[in-house]
């Protein structure tokens, strides 16, 4: 899935991205003011995608944070708007649905 989201943002004109391997990668790899924008999956190994947003938000409240996900559960959703998720990109989707997203959010 990374890959694809990889090949999304290139099709999209983003060529600054940090890749994490899993959501501890992703969580060690984060500071504050150094993304513009964070990506992440619902489901990974490490961590999943509500704690990696968690984990964000007790260190930057602002930055935006998209939430790729299969899962459309209402409950899942809730929760995630709880813990403070700017957006959701649902699977499969496609590189202009990617665009949207980022535009709308000033990336």
């Amino acid at each position: 899935m990374r890959k694809i989201i990889l090949r999304s943002l290139q099709a999209v004109g983003v060529k600054d991205v940090t890749e994490a391997a899993d959501g501890a990668e992703a969580v060690a790899l984060f500071a504050p003011g150094k993304f513009d924008l964070v990506l992440t999956d619902w489901n990974m190994p490490g961590k999943t995608g509500l704690e990696v947003l968690k984990d964000i938000r007790a260190q930057d409240a602002k930055v935006p944070v998209i939430m790729v996900t299969t899962e459309a559960e209402k409950s899942r959703i809730l929760e995630a708007i709880q813990a403070g998720v700017t957006d959701y990109l649902v699977k499969p989707f496609q590189p202009d649905a990617l665009r949207e997203k980022l535009e709308k959010h000033g990336c």
